[in-house]
């Protein structure tokens, strides 16, 4: 049975749509758009929620947004014409890096 406030606000949204205040929204008429993560507790999402709006990324996604760009700069390495030394130095110092934020943020995804 619904309560008095789910027929109030039935009411409400009703008027509303007979009124047109949901015409020209934006978005309107485009399949919506969600940012949250499916397969992650309801209870996450809304810490990742309320941190993102308070302007803060979560340490998961800086590390995968890390990731992606050191296997960007490997995939890059060695196109400035250093040399092979330098280019073979540079690798390195990229592969162990990316190698320790790989294990890293499988560690903080097992907790």
């Amino acid at each position: 049975m619904a309560s008095i406030f789910d027929i109030l606000a039935e009411q409400r949204i009703a008027d509303a749509i007979r009124r047109g205040d949901f015409d020209r929204l934006p978005g309107a008429g485009k399949p919506l758009v969600f940012d949250d993560e499916p397969f992650q507790s309801p209870e996450q999402r809304m810490a990742n929620r309320i941190l993102k709006n308070a302007g803060f990324v979560p340490q998961e996604v800086l590390q995968r947004r890390e990731i992606a760009a050191l296997r960007e700069a490997l995939a890059h390495a060695g196109e400035g014409g250093e040399g092979e030394a330098a280019d073979d130095t540079e690798k390195a110092h990229i592969r162990r890096r990316l190698g320790m934020l790989i294990v890293t943020l499988g560690s903080l995804l097992r907790r």
